[in-house]
């Protein structure tokens, strides 16, 4: 398994914005596709956005498509979330994955297809 790290969580204002990293370190990163979710409290982990393992193709759940960006660097062992216009609904910890099987070429939404995952970080959305 990859072991994973996120920070950059903390509390915002609605509309605002944040960046969430995630830092890999253990099976090589560049091989297996990534994915945020993130769990609200009394909620299930609910998928938030995927990347292929060489970047550029990318996934969105619907309510965070157009305000969310993914993206990673391979050569940093790292993956990114950019948050804008941030909504009090957005409030939740969010939670990096990195998918069971190799070079994937397309990404999946469940979590039983992810075997690795970072210990969360909470983001708070003010109204």
């Amino acid at each position: 398994q990859v072991s994973l790290v996120e920070s950059g969580g903390g509390v915002v204002q609605a509309g605002g914005s944040l960046r969430l990293s995630c830092a890999a370190s253990g099976r090589t990163f560049s091989r297996y596709a990534m994915g945020w979710f993130r769990q609200a409290p009394g909620k299930e982990r609910e998928f938030v956005a995927g990347i292929i393992w060489r970047g550029g193709t990318s996934l969105y759940a619907d309510s965070v498509k157009g305000r969310f960006t993914i993206s990673r660097d391979n050569a940093k062992n790292s993956m990114y979330l950019q948050m804008d216009w941030l909504k009090p609904e957005d409030t939740a910890v969010y939670y990096c994955a990195a998918d069971a099987s190799t070079y994937r070429d397309y990404l999946r939404m469940t979590t039983e297809n992810y075997d690795s995952w970072g210990q969360g970080t909470q983001v708070t959305v003010s109204s």
